[in-house]
């Protein structure tokens, strides 16, 4: 499953996958708990593909911080909790992103992403991150010929 079905969705905890749509949205499964809810159109929902995080020189797509916390943790979970404070998150991040944009990356922004991390890493949904750069590699070149 690629990142372009996984969801955000504002005051809601956790992260969901889009199961099917519905007519007047559409119905999501939270991995936290495996419930359905119907979230209608009006609901400010932020995919996680289309998600970025500021650098001092550009803005890196969420896929590729995943990426650097994956090859640092080496596939496990991360070594901290979203739950830490906000000196440990920002050290943390440092640590895999050293350029982010410290003014505009804030420790509620870390918290998050450190949070989704696990919650991919847990539903073993972190081969996404691969997959998607091949399947958008394959369009390149087949766009080539």
């Amino acid at each position: 499953m690629s990142l372009d079905k996984i969801l955000s969705i504002s005051g809601k905890p956790g992260l969901y996958k889009v199961v099917t749509p519905t007519r007047s949205g559409f119905v999501a499964e939270s991995l936290l708990d495996k419930k359905r809810i119907t979230v209608n159109a009006h609901s400010n929902v932020s995919v996680l593909s289309e998600i970025a995080v500021y650098t001092l020189t550009e803005e890196l797509p969420l896929r590729e911080v995943f990426k650097k916390i994956k090859t640092k943790e080496e596939g496990k979970p991360t070594s901290i909790s979203h739950k830490d404070s906000k000196d440990i998150l920002e050290e943390y991040f440092f640590e895999v992103l050293p350029d982010y944009d410290e003014d505009r990356v804030y420790a509620s922004d870390i918290k998050k992403i450190v949070q989704w991390y696990n919650l991919l890493q847990q539903h073993d949904l972190l081969s996404a991150l691969d997959e998607t750069k091949k399947a958008a590699s394959t369009e390149t070149s087949s766009e080539e010929e």
